[in-house]
């Protein structure tokens, strides 16, 4: 083996924490993979500095990847020959097992617990967005007096706009559901399937049953029905909106579905697997999980009632600073209820008020992260920022920052708490001996809606307290945790000329016929939507580690080559190939993402390492539905991975692609 080698496979083990710390160790296409036992004990910098090392990323409590591109499996192979990774250590079970035993006691369900909440979400983000803006849209009409979207005899155009935004909201139990289905890695469909029953005008139309009992909830003034179904008592309440049912439901779902799949034969997985966990979890949600899930938001409803007549200070205070968790979980829905009945009784809301604050605390911290992102020329976060902010500030509505950014980085949610308890405090001090801040009408809290409130000038101070307290603690500390800044830093000092993935380090220099000029057109692996590398889910593609680029999310099974040339690199598990052409662009196919935890299944390679394809040659076969199946991303990356040592990279721009469209082009 090479010194430089050597030195290098020291170094990392160094790096990442020594012999003892890896509970399990593997590689990919382009990195090494490693589960930590202690994740605190890994010196990013130090990994960073290594010249082999194009970019370390944690990843969770105990993931972390290192990356290396061409030599990747020399590495590998050279980590695992060194004296410490010999002998004498745990087995890899013991080694687990200590980590398992080491974990207890600790709280790393926190942070499972708030990737799951942000991975049920992150995947419907744009069509949140798109709902968002329609209701900005539809609140700056009601705000100039145009239409009253209120009105119950408003034109039906007007109900149509109703039904551009409220299919998303409506129905966004059932897109939680299969989202939170895909993250447990079960089936999606089935839990997607399950909160799908109880929106069908079957269910619905239970209500209108003449068995149907009611009884009128004195707090929320709304009428509480139930129907004895199979000689049991089933309650009836709405779930369009709710998503804490569908997070409790599709965690139960995810038990049941993998207690059949261990004691049914794998040849009948298809039809009863997913036949008896609907059996038994339909019936366990309507009876059980959906009406505690509704329950609990109108218990809460019913004690900020009791707070408001009490003990009003507390109650300015605490709207603010319990709303951040009650609408991830989908908990505030029933306060809706509460306001519309408050306006009904008393001509007037009293909770509206304090919580415009909770708003624009959250406002102002997705105007820091914007404003961040714009500093450090972050494309895909000054987007995503943007629309959030855009959706808030004018729509009122929360949910894009939370889903698309809050839930993200856990360094928001306590900066942006700050600006609650600001704003809420502004409340309380300005509104002493008062009824607090009130409004008649039910509303967004938005800047278009501060006219509606009560005394409007405490209300503006108070919102603009909360937003510039929560902008300035979330700009001045950063969102991102250092190693996350630390990344974005060495992705954009990345070393030149970064070798291809699986390939000798020597590869990358250009054939001597290669003259300045020379364009190579990419074209696309597969036939699909084609996306931007900002827009890929996996930290190391996204940032450009690897070369520019694009992915491709494909519509059929078939893999072609996107160029002519040779393959210098094939991994056995036949999700990735990396391919040099005769004018020295060297490109990567890398199918799926995370897709070497597969282990080749469902993938049929049709090349080898040393095969000469021609653009369009088939490269594998893939099984993308049991891609899907397994909870992985099935986007196709393309990227060029010596970008650094070409003139020009460009992307074509195109949305959709066959196979063989140019997706790229490449100049010397």
């Amino acid at each position: 083996m090479s010194t430089q080698t050597r030195s290098t496979a020291e170094a990392i083990l160094d790096g990442i924490g020594g012999a003892q710390n890896i509970a399990s160790f593997t590689h990919c296409a382009t990195r090494l993979r490693f589960q930590l036992n202690d994740a605190s004990k890994a010196d990013k910098e130090a990994l960073d500095a290594i010249p082999k090392v194009l970019g370390a990323v944690p990843q969770g409590d105990s993931n972390y990847q290192v990356v290396i591109g061409g030599d990747v499996a020399t590495v590998y192979d050279e980590i695992n020959a060194l004296p410490e990774m010999k002998g004498g250590g745990a087995s890899d079970a013991d080694i687990k097992a200590a980590a398992r035993s080491k974990a207890k006691g600790k709280v790393p369900f926190m942070d499972e617990f708030f990737e799951y909440l942000s991975d049920s979400f992150r995947p419907i983000l744009g069509v949140l967005l798109g709902a968002s803006l329609i209701i900005a849209f539809a609140s700056i009409l009601d705000a100039f007096g145009i239409v009253d979207f209120r009105a119950e005899d408003k034109p039906a155009s007007w109900f149509f706009v109703d039904a551009m935004w409220r299919s998303v909201f409506y129905f966004l139990p059932l897109m939680v559901a299969y989202n939170a289905g895909k993250k447990l890695r079960i089936d999606p469909w089935v839990p997607g399937a399950i909160m799908a029953a109880l929106l069908t005008p079957e269910f619905l139309g239970l209500s209108e049953n003449p068995a149907v009992q009611c009884v009128v909830n004195d707090t929320l003034g709304s009428e509480q029905c139930s129907i004895p179904i199979f000689g049991m008592t089933m309650q009836l309440p709405g779930y369009g909106g709710n998503v804490f049912v569908p997070l409790m439901m599709a965690f139960v779902a995810a038990l049941v579905y993998r207690f059949f799949q261990k004691i049914i034969p794998s040849a009948l997985h298809m039809v009863f697997v997913p036949f008896f966990t609907m059996l038994i979890v339909i019936p366990l949600t309507a009876f059980i999980i959906g009406p505690f899930g509704v329950w609990a938001g109108n218990g809460i409803g019913a004690g900020l009632s009791w707070m408001n007549d009490n003990v009003p200070f507390v109650f300015a205070l605490a709207i603010p600073m319990i709303y951040p968790f009650l609408v991830p979980l989908g908990l505030h829905w029933p306060l809706n209820a509460l306001m519309l009945v408050n306006i009904q009784t008393l001509g007037y809301d009293f909770i509206q008020g304090p919580m415009g604050a909770w708003n624009f605390a959250c406002f102002g911290a997705t105007a820091a992260v914007l404003a961040l992102s714009i500093r450090d020329k972050d494309t895909v976060m000054r987007q995503t920022a943007g629309s959030a902010l855009v959706a808030g500030l004018l729509g009122g509505v929360s949910e894009p920052s939370l889903y698309g950014i809050h839930l993200r980085y856990k360094r928001i949610y306590p900066r942006m708490l700050v600006g609650c308890f600001a704003g809420g405090l502004t409340v309380a001090l300005l509104t002493l001996g008062s009824n607090g801040i009130t409004t008649d009408a039910f509303v967004f809290t938005s800047l278009l809606t501060i006219s509606v409130f009560s005394p409007m000038a405490k209300y503006a101070i108070a919102i603009a307290v909360a937003f510039v307290v929560a902008f300035l603690a979330v700009f001045i500390t950063d969102y991102r945790s250092p190693e996350e800044r630390a990344a974005l830093k060495a992705a954009a000092a990345e070393e030149k000329d970064a070798p291809l993935a699986d390939a000798p380090a020597e590869s990358t220099a250009a054939p001597a016929a290669a003259t300045a000029g020379t364009v190579t057109d990419i074209s696309s692996p597969a036939e699909g939507e084609v996306i931007p590398m900002a827009e890929i889910d996996d930290p190391v593609f996204s940032a450009g580690t690897l070369g520019d680029g694009v992915g491709v999310i494909p519509a059929d099974d078939k893999v072609y080559s996107p160029v002519t040339g040779t393959i210098v690199s094939a991994m056995k598990t036949g999700h990735a190939y990396g391919i040099k052409t005769e004018s020295g662009v060297e490109v990567l196919v890398h199918i799926g993402i995370n897709t070497v935890k597969m282990k080749g299944e469902g993938f049929a390679p049709a090349v080898k390492k040393g095969d000469t394809v021609g653009a369009g040659d088939l490269l594998a076969t893939v099984d993308f539905d049991a891609v899907r199946a397994a909870g992985f991303d099935t986007t196709i990356v393309v990227a060029v991975t010596n970008t650094k040592s070409l003139a020009e990279v460009t992307p074509a721009g195109i949305k959709k692609a066959t196979a063989g469209d140019t997706i790229i082009t490449a100049t010397r």
